[in-house]
């Protein structure tokens, strides 16, 4: 079940938010609650963040030391 919300938005902004919602194949009403779910969690409810979820697996023969060494070797 959706509810309805009425917003105040510069007519500039609504043209470029319909343009990117266009580019991804969605709605800006999808995007601006989207938006609002994010924001209004607490830091307990967001969990990872998505980047995470994209990341995770793909240093599987990574060690930390070898980590360490290379942030140590970077920022000397």
């Amino acid at each position: 079940m959706t509810g309805k919300l009425t917003l105040s938005v510069d007519p500039e902004v609504i043209r470029r938010a319909k343009r990117e919602a266009k580019k991804y194949g969605t709605s800006v009403s999808r995007m601006v609650e989207v938006y609002l779910d994010l924001v209004s969690r607490t830091p307990e409810d967001k969990g990872d963040p998505p980047v995470l979820g994209k990341l995770r697996g793909s240093l599987k023969r990574a060690r930390a030391g070898d980590y360490r060494r290379y942030l140590e070797t970077k920022y000397r």
